[in-house]
């Protein structure tokens, strides 16, 4: 299967996911060594990292702008903004879009797709929510005992530190 063809799979995946229980399917990705859970509901679309413009003088978590289809969106390392180290970005690695419908036209990088899954996959980790990073709701383990956090991508983007993407 061609990368495209890998693409195209997983952006109809989405859409179709996106029309069952919203709850419930989630997508997983890699930022670094963790691993995350995002609800389907909140990624409009998964794409290739493109040519991002810089803009001088912003936080090292903020990237630049991509145009999307016309649309502009500010582009946020993930794993930085959660307080991580910057790492090398690889084939592998994709933009999450956020939602529109939130107007907000946001896409946070990740370091690979793990696949649309179902949270009946996962046991879930009872953890006190102060000692979580910004947006992450819950954390679970699989079957496997790994770490998975889920991460709500509407907290972060109306975050008043997202917004300030200005270096002080």
């Amino acid at each position: 299967m061609s990368l495209e063809e890998y693409q195209q799979s997983l952006t109809e995946q989405i859409k179709n996911a996106g029309n069952s229980e919203p709850s419930m399917t989630v997508l997983g990705v890699a930022v670094g060594e963790d691993r995350y859970l995002i609800p389907m509901n909140e990624v409009a679309e998964v794409i290739q990292i493109p040519k991002l413009a810089r803009v001088p003088l912003t936080q090292p978590w903020f990237l630049g702008l991509a145009n999307v289809r016309g649309n502009l969106y500010g582009i946020t390392d993930l794993g930085v903004y959660l307080g991580g180290q910057p790492m090398p970005f690889t084939l592998k690695s994709r933009i999450l879009l956020v939602s529109p419908s939130n107007k907000a036209y946001g896409g946070f990088i990740v370091h690979s797709m793990l696949g649309i899954r179902s949270l009946s996959e996962f046991t879930p980790v009872h953890a006190s929510r102060k000692k979580q990073p910004k947006g992450v709701v819950k954390q679970y383990k699989d079957t496997e005992d790994r770490l998975w956090r889920e991460l709500n991508l509407f907290e972060l983007i109306s975050d008043d530190k997202f917004l300030q993407i200005a270096r002080e």
